[in-house]
């Protein structure tokens, strides 16, 4: 009886052994049924779909339309009725893509004080030798400006351009170089508050000649760059570029008739503003400045 237990016993172990060795068997094919030759698992719907986004080519968004603004003088500003003076900001829209709006809202012969003060800058000064306030009101078109549902937003630019009328010693155009920066620095923030990027130029050059080289003319170089600085805010340096350009088309030396020859053709018959071809010329100086700085902005340039 003992020889007969021992010989089932055997027989029920091989039969289990085999039975297992079966499943074991028919578990690999069917793993490699599902993962194929490599073993590696293929992935489920929900896994392939995410994948399936991921390396979808991304559907380019649609560029969002940038104003430019222009804050300056009448070298700046937009012509009137007369033929000439025509700014350099009536000649830059022309230079950027269909994204790009500029609205010119510089003014003919504005400080930066008059200019962000309209009509409230008296002509005297106080005892800090700046002309006073009678109002701390800004102007309506700085107004229009800071207005949170028409005037600067996210992405927008703000180029800053005087210097050139605040040199006056007297008011109201007069401007110290202390309340230069401080207006200056107030514009900047402004701008940054609304999302906007600030831009800071010199004030652009006359034609004056020593001998046959252009010179500078202009003052508030520094404090323009000392803004810059303080804020990070980008300069241009219209004033180096401007003269750069006076000596390249040789301008000088001049005989003083600012009304015919090369000279006639840029310049208004008084060494200061611009025909159409000045200003085109010297809004491509600005136009080349802000590509050369890799600014944003030189993305929209034509």
């Amino acid at each position: 009886m003992k020889n007969l237990r021992t010989v089932i016993t055997a027989a029920l172990v091989i039969a289990l052994s085999s039975l297992g060795l079966g499943a074991a068997t028919a578990a690999d094919s069917t793993a490699k049924h599902c993962t194929g030759t490599s073993g590696t698992a293929a992935p489920t719907t929900r896994a392939a779909a995410p994948a399936m986004r991921a390396g979808a080519p991304a559907t380019r968004a649609a560029a969002q339309p940038v104003t430019v603004w222009l804050a300056g003088d009448s070298t700046m500003a937009n012509p009137g009725s007369a033929r000439c003076p025509v700014g350099w900001g009536s000649q830059f829209d022309a230079l950027f893509n269909g994204d790009v709006t500029v609205k010119n809202q510089a003014v003919g012969g504005r400080s930066i004080q008059t200019w962000l003060y309209e009509g409230n800058v008296s002509g005297t000064k106080g005892s800090d030798g700046e002309c006073r306030l009678t109002s701390t009101a800004y102007s309506a078109r700085w107004q229009a400006m800071l207005n949170a549902s028409t005037g600067m937003k996210a992405g927008d630019y703000l180029f800053i351009q005087f210097g050139i009328n605040d040199s006056s010693s007297t008011c109201p155009r007069h401007v110290g170089p202390a309340r230069y920066r401080q207006l200056m620095t107030t514009m900047v923030q402004a701008a940054r508050a609304r999302g906007a990027h600030p831009v800071l130029l010199t004030p652009v050059a006359a034609i004056t000649c020593s001998g046959g080289t252009a010179t500078k003319n202009r003052g508030f170089v520094n404090e323009t760059f000392a803004v810059g600085s303080a804020t990070g805010a980008p300069v241009v340096d219209l004033q180096s570029l401007s003269v750069s350009l006076y000596n390249s088309l040789r301008f000088c030396p001049h005989n003083g008739d600012y009304g015919s020859g090369p000279v006639g053709a840029f310049f208004c018959n008084d060494h200061t503003h611009f025909e159409t071809y000045g200003a085109q010329r010297i809004a491509g100086l600005v136009a080349g400045d802000v590509r050369r700085q890799n600014l944003p902005l030189a993305g929209h340039l034509g």
